[in-house]
């Protein structure tokens, strides 16, 4: 099943910048993506309180992985894009946060990241630019989903690259039912080719907030999905 996860990008330094994005989309989606740099990890720094996000996200007190309630029951998740992720997962956590994305590139101890981000909610490792499937030392059933970065991590507005969706194709081989997330310059022509490798969840930016009305987008990325279902079918 395809998904569609809107974020409101790598480029707000306030919540309210945020928020305003969050009001445009919730409407019509299920899962909101949430970027946080710490400007180590990549060159720019993000808004990174999760509190303000409470008055958008709640899970229930048995704490039970997928038991969650939020607005109109939206799924928040959150890509942490900084060092050793780990130190930044009860916080997110505490703030209603579901899904736990951590990359690999400065995470000293994957094992650790999974064990305590299942504690939490669902838990998904993150390929950067640079790095490479086998850079992945934990075994893929014990994720929830794997995110490939189709851009350098850090700034929104980036020019996707195909070739980077190799490493979709190369988990989807042995994966067949992995959730595998891609992130970066997707738009309306790059979301078929990412489908096509094996892609099933697409994380968008600019392509949907370079209007007013971001459903409009939306549709038309729904709408190109719906064209590749068909015509396999």
């Amino acid at each position: 099943m395809f998904e569609i996860i809107p974020s409101p990008g790598t480029e707000n330094k306030d919540f309210s910048e945020i928020e305003k994005k969050i009001e445009l989309v919730k409407p019509f989606v299920k899962t909101i993506h949430i970027d946080v740099c710490d400007g180590k990890f990549a060159g720019n720094t993000t808004y990174a309180d999760p509190v303000p996000f409470e008055k958008y996200t709640k899970v229930l007190p048995s704490g039970e992985r997928g038991q969650l309630i939020g607005e109109k029951g939206l799924v928040f998740e959150v890509h942490l894009m900084v060092e050793d992720p780990i130190k930044h997962l009860k916080a997110w956590a505490d703030a209603g946060f579901h899904r736990f994305i951590g990359h690999i590139e400065k995470m000293p101890d994957q094992e650790a990241f999974v064990a305590q981000a299942q504690l939490y909610g669902e838990v998904a490792l993150a390929l950067d630019k640079q790095s490479s499937v086998d850079a992945i030392k934990v075994p893929f059933a014990d994720l929830d989903a794997l995110l490939v970065m189709t851009i350098q991590a850090g700034f929104s507005g980036q020019s996707f690259e195909e070739a980077l969706l190799e490493k979709v194709k190369k988990v989807r081989e042995g994966n067949p039912d992995l959730p595998i997330e891609v992130d970066g310059g997707i738009n309306d022509e790059t979301i078929a080719i990412a489908a096509e490798t094996g892609a099933n969840r697409f994380v968008a930016t600019s392509f949907l907030f370079s209007l007013e009305t971001p459903e409009q987008q939306y549709k038309l990325l729904e709408q190109k999905l719906q064209e590749l279902t068909a015509a396999v079918l």
